[in-house]
């Protein structure tokens, strides 16, 4: 795994931000599928820009330019909403069952993926991937409710503001036990 002491601090911001503030911009400048194109391409550039500061293929940003590329290419292509609305809660469904499946295999997949910057014990890693996973699945639940229920300006606030939000919540929720299963650092 990339020490990410090594990365230039504004790195992470921009993959995990940016293709998001281009999807919102982008619907006020124009509408959905303008939206979707720019996310699209803003996910395609800040996986090449990491990949040349890193030297390294981002798993997540990776995993996330798939998800975007299937999806947004079918809403462009059909010219239908419904699968870029999708979107949130496939992925969500998919991290879920990737995280139960690897705590019924024993293994820690989120460790692998965030060990490096959260150092946890192993009975810490399995109850944050079994918490992650059903936080997952409302948030799939959530997204299905407000993209059937809401006006697509409704459902654009909520992917771009609301998802992350919640997000930041439950991580909030997640550190006293985070902190409960914590490994010193050796490099300390």
């Amino acid at each position: 795994m990339q020490n990410m002491k090594n990365q230039p601090a504004w790195l992470k911001p921009m993959v995990d931000f940016g293709p998001l503030i281009v999807f919102f911009s982008a619907y006020y400048l124009k509408d959905l599928f303008f939206a979707t194109a720019a996310i699209m391409v803003a996910t395609v550039i800040v996986v090449i820009v990491s990949v040349f500061v890193t030297h390294k293929i981002p798993t997540m940003p990776l995993v996330t330019a798939v998800a975007i590329g299937i999806f947004g290419g079918l809403t462009l292509f059909l010219q239908d909403e419904t699968f870029i609305k999708m979107k949130p809660t496939i992925v969500e469904i998919l991290i879920a069952a990737i995280l139960l499946i690897g705590l019924r295999f024993k293994k820690l997949f989120l460790k692998y993926l965030m060990g490096s910057a959260v150092p946890m014990n192993d009975e810490g890693w399995r109850k944050l991937s079994l918490r992650f996973s059903y936080f997952s699945l409302v948030l799939a639940l959530l997204n299905e409710i407000v993209w059937r229920t809401q006006t697509t300006e409704i459902w654009v606030h909520f992917k771009v503001w609301g998802l992350l939000i919640l997000t930041c919540i439950f991580i909030v929720f997640q550190l006293p036990m985070m902190r409960r299963f914590a490994i010193e650092n050796e490099d300390e």
